[in-house]
């Protein structure tokens, strides 16, 4: 956990707080709807379970949620960046951690916050709740009481359980370490290492690199009274075995001179760059102190070209992430069903992710964090927490070193089938966005907020500008929205606001009224209705990103959609060769994002409306770097109704499928035989979707387009992005009413990302 500057306080409470406060909650995953479902949930049926485990306590893995749900257990006494601050305080951090096991390895967590500092009491606690839990993370203890209650429940306990802050660190920069070692020609064991800091996490990775080969006579460690050394009576048990014997050493800058690898786990601005210059040829910087690491990742880069430089922070290269470990490892014992997790399990799961580093990195991580080709090398020495390989990579081998190690109840035999097990459990919603993010502030561009005197918008400029995203230009009366600005303490003051009636724009509203008088001219305008035209601000947008004044436009929050829509159409136009726009939505759903076409446009559209619509659609995924299986939809399949709408979806897929030979496309076909390739192949295997499942579903009309779509997002938890309008030449979003702060950024990203290309 880390405070980012772009991050606003009352952002981050707002976030907590809205709707149903928190970040997780409980859900049933049986039938609940009828009294016999109810009767077979709890009394009477739930007794047989209850008298199967009695007969068989193993049988509880087969009946309750035991064997995939973790206990995160805190008593807020260190918690990262915050310190002691209680179990009350530290409830979000353990939630967040909740929500980490759950979209990264599809684990079930229920966070536990002790009130009590002592260890015996934390101990006897979490003993007796292992009936419950499948697996403990125990989290933001303070040392050296940590170490005792990490091992004693280890010995006590006959499920999984690890101290994250220790291991979880360790692990991950044990796998950097050696990929930066192979990467210098290197040998651990003739390394000499220098560390700062000795608390929990600087221990763990001391003691899992002996575990690679470190020479402990080579560790040169310090805390905060200074070098560990065997001249000081006040070091613990935990610390005792890196003292050194060394008495030439009086301070981290001599202890600099000539080390191979550095190691920093304790405060920042501490190393200077004259001390980077001292370490040896090739020299290994970790500098993990969060948010401010030891050096600065600039400063140490700067300092000498042949560092290999590592932090804690995802905004530099080669962080290290405990989010890359944690996850999988319990995935990969729970799994397996592991007694305990021993060094040989976390020694599988560092050289996994070492190995992995070295593979092609695939598209999806290349683009979510802008680069055009991250490849194993100096900047590129651990994976991305956004590969999606993670889960089949590292819980695998934790599972087999687990079966190795003789602590598995439960073997695992079909290791194909196990991958593709662990495959389906997740989605890729959170990823599509991270990557039109993180393309959006690769070259933010000039976005006009056209209703700018209303404090959604005004709210959303913030986060946008925060994020990075976009230049913003406000239009409307200057006077009201820089009072809403301030009676609502936002950071806007230096973004330009543009009033289209004051009489500064008088020339301007000249220059647009003569552009767009000439556009229209023979199309219902008189010279004078074109120049009043330009005083209405969804006009005078589209004319700021015509005329190159501004690159996209953000509308519509406060009119309805024909009306919003109209001044693109009438001033932008439409691509070369586009006949027809069109209007898509984006579902995020846990199997992935989900296109929608045409949602907001057209009312019926014709056979080669819809070859249209598809073909802009299909171009639109393909942007996201996805592609595009196309379903189109109605109530017949393949022929089994010859109504006007089946024909008209059933000629346009034969047109589509003639003239693009290459793309998936499919219909007609209902839209629930979309999603189930089983059923496809099982009766219609000639389909091109039967060997995966729609992404993209294109309707006979909006109105079945616009209920479904809106169904969908009132009765299901997913969030939606758009509408998004395509086939224009130039961005322009068209907000629907009532859009929340958080789709407003969104659409503002993705009007960024378009304005680039």
């Amino acid at each position: 956990m880390s405070h980012q500057s772009s991050i606003r306080k009352q952002d981050a409470l707002d976030y907590h707080a809205k709707g149903r406060p928190g970040k997780i909650a409980v859900i049933p995953t049986k039938e609940t709807e009828t009294q016999r479902d109810l009767s077979l949930a709890y009394s009477p049926g739930v007794a047989e379970p209850c008298l199967a485990i009695a007969a068989n306590r193993e049988d509880v893995y087969k009946y309750t949620a035991k064997g995939n749900l973790v206990a995160v257990i805190s008593n807020g006494t260190a918690v990262l960046g915050l310190g002691n601050i209680g179990a009350e305080a530290s409830k979000p951090v353990m939630e967040g951690k909740g929500v980490l096991f759950k979209i990264f390895a599809d684990i079930d967590v229920f966070d536990i916050e002790l009130n009590t500092e002592d260890p015996e009491e934390i101990i006897r606690t979490v003993k007796i709740l292992e009936p419950t839990f499948g697996g403990v993370n125990l989290e933001d203890i303070k040392s050296p009481e940590c170490f005792e209650i990490e091992e004693r429940l280890r010995k006590d306990l006959h499920i999984p359980i690890m101290h994250d802050d220790q291991h979880g660190t360790a692990i991950i920069s044990a796998a950097a370490l050696l990929n930066a070692l192979e990467l210098v020609g290197k040998r651990i064991e003739e390394c000499k290492f220098t560390i700062s800091g000795a608390g929990a996490a600087a221990l763990s990775c001391a003691k899992l690199y002996l575990g690679l080969g470190a020479k402990v006579e080579n560790v040169l460690m310090f805390d905060k009274d200074g070098l560990v050394s065997k001249q000081r009576t006040d070091l613990n048990k935990y610390v005792q075995p890196f003292a050194t014997d060394r008495t030439d050493i009086h301070n981290l800058k001599e202890a600099m001179v000539g080390a191979d690898v550095f190691l920093g786990l304790s405060v920042g601005n501490i190393v200077s760059q004259e001390m980077i210059k001292s370490m040896a040829k090739d020299a290994i910087v970790f500098a993990m102190a969060n948010p401010t690491p030891e050096i600065s990742y600039e400063d140490a880069v700067a300092a000498r070209e042949d560092i290999i430089m590592a932090t804690g922070r995802s905004d530099y290269p080669n962080q290290v992430n405990n989010v890359l470990g944690f996850p999988y490892i319990f995935r990969g014992a729970l799994d397996v069903r592991a007694i305990e997790i021993d060094e040989t399990m976390k020694l599988a799961a560092a050289k996994a992710l070492a190995e992995l580093a070295k593979k092609p990195v695939p598209d999806i991580v290349n683009l979510a964090y802008n680069e055009k080709n991250l490849s194993f090398g100096r900047n590129y020495i651990i994976p991305k927490p956004v590969d999606p390989r993670l889960i089949t990579t590292v819980a695998p081998a934790v599972a087999r070193a687990a079966m190795g190690a003789g602590l598995a109840q439960k073997p695992i035999t079909d290791w194909d089938a196990y991958e593709l097990e662990l495959s389906k459990r997740l989605g890729l919603d959170n990823q599509l966005m991270k990557y039109i993010f993180n393309r959006a502030k690769r070259a933010p561009k000039r976005v006009v907020f056209a209703d700018a005197e209303n404090l959604k918008v005004l709210k959303s400029v913030q986060q946008s500008k925060d994020e990075g995203i976009c230049i913003p230009i406000l239009l409307g009366d200057k006077n009201k929205i820089r009072r809403i600005i301030e009676e609502n303490n936002l950071d806007l003051n230096e973004v330009q606001i543009i009033d289209t009636r004051a009489a500064e724009n008088l020339e301007r509203l000249k220059e647009y009224g003569d552009i767009f008088f000439n556009k229209r001219k023979r199309k219902g305008y008189n010279q004078y209705e074109a120049h009043k035209q330009m005083q209405v601000r969804s006009y005078f947008a589209s004319m700021m990103v015509e005329t190159g004044d501004a690159d996209c436009v953000i509308s519509g929050l406060t009119r309805n959609y024909p009306d919003a829509i109209r001044p693109a159409l009438q001033i932008i136009g439409r691509e070369d060769g586009v006949k027809k726009v069109a209007g898509m939505y984006i579902l995020l759903t846990k199997k992935g994002p989900v296109f929608f076409s045409d949602t907001t446009v057209n009312f019926n559209p014709t056979v080669e409306d819809i070859v249209e619509i598809t073909e802009l659609t299909a171009k639109a995924v393909e942007r996201f770097n996805l592609k595009p299986r196309i379903a189109l939809l109605t109530y017949s399949n393949f022929g089994t109704a010859n109504g006007e709408d089946a024909v008209k979806m059933r000629e346009a897929t034969a047109i589509l499928q003639k003239k693009h030979p290459e793309m998936i496309v499919e219909g007609e076909m209902q839209a629930h035989l979309a999603f189930d390739n089983e059923l496809i192949k099982e009766n219609y295997p000639f389909s091109k979707l039967a060997e995966e499942g729609a992404n993209t579903l294109i309707f006979p009309n909006l109105s079945a387009a616009n209920i479904a779509c809106n169904l969908l997002k009132e009765t299901s938890d997913i969030e939606y992005i758009g509408p998004i309008l395509l086939g224009l030449r130039k961005p322009v979003h068209v907000l629907q009413l009532g859009s929340s702060v958080r789709e407003i950024v969104n659409m503002v990203a993705i009007a960024v990302v378009e304005a680039q290309g």
